[in-house]
């Protein structure tokens, strides 16, 4: 679903991701971890174009995205849905307009269509009641939980999570990526996650990268990258001590 082919990114004078090469398959949940400030949200950016890379190519399902106007990434963006990392509430809109955002833009249903599908989403990830409510009246778990539901309200095809759960305590976190695999079995869409929450992630998907210094240090199954032979992937999985980090 997703082929990046020597992507390469910097801001300034700043290189950031060096030749990244990554292949993301079709209907899978995707892990990416690394450390603080490795580009993890920026290569998230550069997949749904809203950042551009100064190298290399990014491919969507077979369609090479790179370079397109406007026009044409707006199209592209229409098929995937994005929970940003500090949730990007629209702080002027209710919840329930909030959530319903990605539908009225696509314009194909009527708006008591969209509220149905808006209560159906807010109750699903239990906040039934909370449509009237403004962001700044809620918690960060609730403002999670809102972004959550505004990215999978229209089914898309790829669905990206930025730290889905940073700040939540384990009870929640739990929940939510209880919430998420649900969500992922039932649209069969594929799933690329961020988090800083390694064991939780890998967890909870079924693939992993691993970025480190610019470049992906690690890809493979999710559940063999404890024992990775890199001794930095190695390392910063385990959380130990002793090591080249």
């Amino acid at each position: 679903m997703i082929r990046i082919r020597g992507v390469s990114k910097g801001f300034g004078h700043e290189p950031l991701l060096s030749g990244i090469d990554l292949n993301i398959p079709d209907g899978i949940r995707f892990g990416i971890i690394g450390p603080a400030a490795s580009g993890k949200s920026v290569l998230l950016k550069l997949i749904c174009g809203l950042e551009s890379p100064d190298e290399g190519a990014i491919e969507i399902d077979g369609e090479d995205i790179t370079g397109y106007d406007e026009t044409a990434m707006m199209k592209v963006r229409q098929r995937v849905g994005m929970l940003f990392q500090n949730y990007a509430l629209f702080d002027f809109m209710t919840v329930a307009q909030n959530v319903a955002f990605p539908l009225v833009r696509r314009g194909e249903l009527a708006p008591e269509q969209i509220d149905e599908q808006v209560r159906a989403r807010l109750r699903a990830v239990g906040l039934a009641g909370s449509e009237d409510k403004m962001p700044s009246e809620l918690s960060g778990g609730m403002k999670k939980r809102v972004g959550i539901a505004r990215a999978t309200i229209a089914r898309s095809e790829i669905v990206i999570y930025d730290e889905p759960t940073a700040g939540l305590d384990p009870v929640t976190t739990s929940k939510v990526y209880d919430l998420l695999r649900g969500d992922h079995e039932a649209s069969g869409g594929t799933v690329v996650a961020v988090s800083s929450d390694v064991a939780a992630l890998a967890a909870f998907t079924d693939q992993i990268a691993m970025l480190y210094d610019g470049t992906i240090r690690y890809q493979g199954p999710s559940s063999e990258i404890r024992d990775a032979q890199d001794p930095v992937v190695r390392q910063f999985v385990r959380g130990d001590l002793e090591g080249p980090l």
